[in-house]
């Protein structure tokens, strides 16, 4: 069989071996550690959220910021129901994972009953030797 044969007989067998279609994307970092935040805050597991959340955690809600110890002090207080989860965009550098998503959940916050309605969230991680730390997030439902 001469070179060129071969040769061609090596590419048509590579190029049967990469797929037409690419296959459907496998769901991010970013996104899976916010769907396992919300499924804890649901089931308020103090453990799971005391083993993420970084010391230096700040948030910020319509009603003011929180600090680490306010903020598991209110995700024992939510009273969440199922919520809806979309419309993620992330972006990493280095360590850092910044996370933009939809969450549509009843809720209480400061002692006010969220509607549900769709609002934009925020949430940063950060990768460290002891895995992912969550060290802010933004919750942009407007309260009644």
């Amino acid at each position: 069989m001469s070179a060129f044969k071969i040769l061609l007989l090596l590419v048509v067998s590579l190029l049967c071996a990469i797929p037409l279609r690419a296959e459907e994307p496998l769901q991010q970092t970013g996104e899976k550690l916010v769907r396992q935040l919300f499924a804890d805050m649901k089931s308020a597991n103090i453990p799971a959220i005391k083993k993420i959340i970084s010391p230096v955690f700040q948030s910020v809600h319509q009603d003011g910021t929180r600090n680490c110890d306010q903020q598991i002090e209110l995700i024992k207080g939510l009273d969440m129901a199922p919520p809806v989860l979309g419309d993620f965009v992330e972006t990493r550098n280095g360590s850092i994972l910044v996370v933009t998503y939809m969450v549509s959940v009843e809720e209480s916050v400061g002692g006010k009953r969220l509607t549900g309605k769709p609002a934009r969230r925020l949430s940063v991680f950060q990768d460290t030797s002891e895995g992912w730390r969550w060290v802010a997030h933004a919750n942009l439902q407007v309260m009644q």
